[in-house]
């Protein structure tokens, strides 16, 4: 899927992750088999309850905090193995933080957190919102913990491009009209999987989700834990899953916000999400023509009709981009104004924000709001830099699952299936699901259930109508997991936790202080 940007207040828990431009996908470990419909039947494995002579100097390794630079937190520097099945063969350096529990209480130890991405920063993500914003009485309690993981923003990042190189490929055209804009798009995905070659080539065999569940397991060791207590948003609800998976008797109180389903395939996944963005849309074209300043329709335009002054709107900047007023000379084009759209719809508390946008962009021919929507999804700072988001949200994607697609010609075939689910999004979803056909690294994971037998209570997640992870595979991961709590939030936007809903925030809450989970089926709004 596409990503997000990084946490600016609580409604972003998982905003650091899911969306359109590089989709999301699942991670695996193991064997699996497949059913008539392609569901994959195999589960992940646990691992052996000892840990291997091999890996003890890593678990028992004594952190060195020190000060962060900013106020109130430590940070330190954590070792793992870059390659666990050769533990000899090198580290890899984890960065981690922290901000230690204050309040009156018995201590409850730690509580790690990961907003998502993959990609996103959570040492960014605890030092903005979750070490200062999570609820006092959670904060007195726990030791507030991030991990940015292998490859992601402070632990040896993966590089791809730099700045002006990424400033091309976001405004490459994802909906090509012939064969030489078809030619451009390959060519720019080419481009994008030759530079992570390039600048990380042995990190790109060992970024996948289970090696940094794996890390997860060191740094609780070394933390002093006995089990993990986490909160993952997004794509950090597979990570926690994939831990409860790999060690489910080392699980403790564990909140998966904003679910995946591990066990679907790239093309199902990225087909699904397509869908859920399209969910939003329908939400957000309602909400708008009730607005006096919606740019799109007014009183009695339709959905559908929405979505075709939209499209219209598209098309006419794929042929004549308009002024932006950025320093670097970008215009706002199809591919940007896009992706700015699809920001907004992770929080219905943009939508305000992208009708002021689109009324600038399509009648004074300002893109700037447009363009300064999708510079927070890319993460693109006002210097022309990016964080490294769309590098390491590829280097993993490309790693636990293969390809959706292999050639533009099975994207061709796939196209009607993708306009079906968004007359929208459809086109740009099913090309931008290419991206992975021309990765340097073969995939080392693939679909599977995770079961996590023996793991005690956890909390999975799930909002309605989340465009990046649809409400079904909340319901699909709570079936899965044999202690499973499905917990649901009927209303919009991308995960729930932190994002308004005092029934959510109060059920996440007595389960992390008290340890009981909502009874089955509990539905808030």
């Amino acid at each position: 899927m596409h990503i997000r940007r990084t946490p600016r207040r609580p409604r972003t828990t998982a905003t650091a992750l899911a969306a359109a431009a590089l989709l999301v996908s699942a991670c695996s470990s193991g064997h699996s088999s497949t059913t008539g419909t392609g569901t994959v039947e195999a589960a992940l494995a646990a691992l052996p309850r000892s840990t291997p002579s091999a890996l003890a100097p890593y678990y028992d390794q004594k952190l060195t905090w020190r000060d962060c630079g900013v106020s109130g937190f430590q940070c330190a520097t954590m070792k793992a193995p870059l390659d666990y099945a050769e533990p000899g063969s090198g580290d890899i350096r984890l960065a981690v933080a922290r901000v230690k529990a204050t309040g009156k209480g018995k201590p409850l130890g730690s509580l790690l957190v990961n907003p998502g991405g993959p990609g996103g920063s959570a040492i960014a993500y605890v030092q903005l919102y979750a070490g200062l914003g999570y609820p006092a009485e959670v904060r007195a309690r726990y030791d507030m913990v991030a991990m940015d993981p292998r490859g992601v923003a402070r632990s040896e990042p993966v590089e791809c491009l730099n700045g002006r190189q990424m400033d091309a490929f976001t405004q490459t055209d994802v909906t090509p009209d012939d064969q030489k804009e078809t030619d451009a798009l390959v060519g720019q995905f080419r481009k994008f999987a030759e530079g992570c070659g390039a600048h990380s080539p042995r990190l790109l065999r060992h970024v996948s989700t289970v090696e940094a569940a794996r890390d997860m397991d060191i740094l609780r060791a070394v933390l002093g834990d006995k089990q993990l207590n986490y909160v993952g948003a997004s794509y950090g609800s597979f990570l926690g899953a994939t831990y409860a998976g790999l060690f489910p008797d080392r699980s403790g109180r564990l909140v998966l916000d904003g679910a995946m389903d591990p066990s679907l395939h790239a093309r199902e996944l990225n087909l699904e999400q397509t869908a859920g963005f399209e969910t939003a849309f329908q939400a957000f074209a309602k909400d708008c023509v009730r607005q006096t300043d919606c740019p799109l329709g007014g009183k009695g335009t339709t959905p559908a009709q929405v979505g075709d002054h939209l499209k219209a709107f598209f098309t006419k900047l794929d042929a004549h981009p308009v002024p932006a007023g950025d320093a670097d000379g970008r215009k706002l084009g199809e591919a940007l104004a896009t992706t700015g759209v699809i920001a907004a719809m992770y929080d219905q508390a943009e939508w305000p924000q992208l009708r002021d946008a689109l009324n600038s962009a399509m009648k004074e021919n300002d893109g700037a709001g447009l363009l300064a929507l999708s510079d927070s999804y890319y993460e693109r700072g006002g210097d022309g830099q990016y964080t490294n988001l769309m590098s390491a949200n590829a280097a993993v994607n490309c790693l636990d699952l293969p390809p959706a697609f292999n050639t533009p010609d099975q994207v061709e075939k796939s196209l009607p299936a993708f306009e079906k689910a968004s007359p929208v999004f459809g086109k740009g979803l099913v090309w931008a699901s290419l991206n992975c056909a021309y990765w340097p690294v073969r995939p080392t994971g693939e679909p599977h259930r995770i079961e996590a037998k023996g793991a005690a209570p956890i909390i999975v997640v799930g909002t309605t109508r989340d465009p990046a992870t649809p409400y079904r595979w909340a319901q699909s991961l709570s079936r899965q997991l044999s202690s499973a709590r499905l917990l649901t939030y009927v209303g919009d936007g991308h995960t729930a936790y932190g994002r308004g809903s005092t029934c959510i925030d109060s059920t996440i809450d007595t389960y992390l202080l008290k340890g009981t989970p909502p009874p089955a089926g509990k539905r808030c709004s």
